[in-house]
């Protein structure tokens, strides 16, 4: 039998994560490692048009698919980028799970590693704005 992954939304909170940042993702209750956080989704889209669209709420799934969550007003696309998150993403038969990668505690914001296409190209040139020491995405996991 499959798991069933379900988000539930009274979990969340959408708020600037400081004055002058843009929205982030914040829980409500507490997440133990290993605990499904949420699901990405949004419109399933060809890489080939997800090209040409660009944005930046664009989650690839594989070599031919990626979502696009702009038009969904879907709360994942608020978790910001941690070079030293609390979250992992995980492919799961086409869909976009976030998994608690420790436990998150009640009024903490929700984050994952964008990877490094993503930093190199968008994060690292305005300056990582996490609250890492080191940054550089998956490079400076501990």
């Amino acid at each position: 039998m499959s798991q069933k992954y379900t988000t539930h939304k009274d979990w969340f909170c959408v708020k600037r994560a400081k004055p002058g940042a843009g929205l982030a993702l914040f829980t409500k209750r507490e997440f133990k490692k290993g605990d499904f956080v949420i699901e990405y989704t949004g419109e399933k889209i060809s890489d080939a048009e997800a090209d040409r669209r660009g944005g930046k709420y664009l989650f690839t799934i594989n070599t031919k698919w990626t979502l696009d969550a702009k038009d969904h007003k879907h709360l994942a696309r608020y978790i910001n980028h941690a070079c030293k998150p609390n979250c992992e993403t995980d492919e799961r038969g086409g869909r976009i799970l976030i998994f608690a990668t420790r436990t998150i505690k009640p009024g903490e914001e929700i984050t994952y590693d964008y990877g490094e296409e993503y930093f190199d190209d968008f994060i690292k040139p305005h300056g990582c704005k996490c609250p890492a020491k080191k940054h550089g995405g998956h490079k400076n996991r501990d």
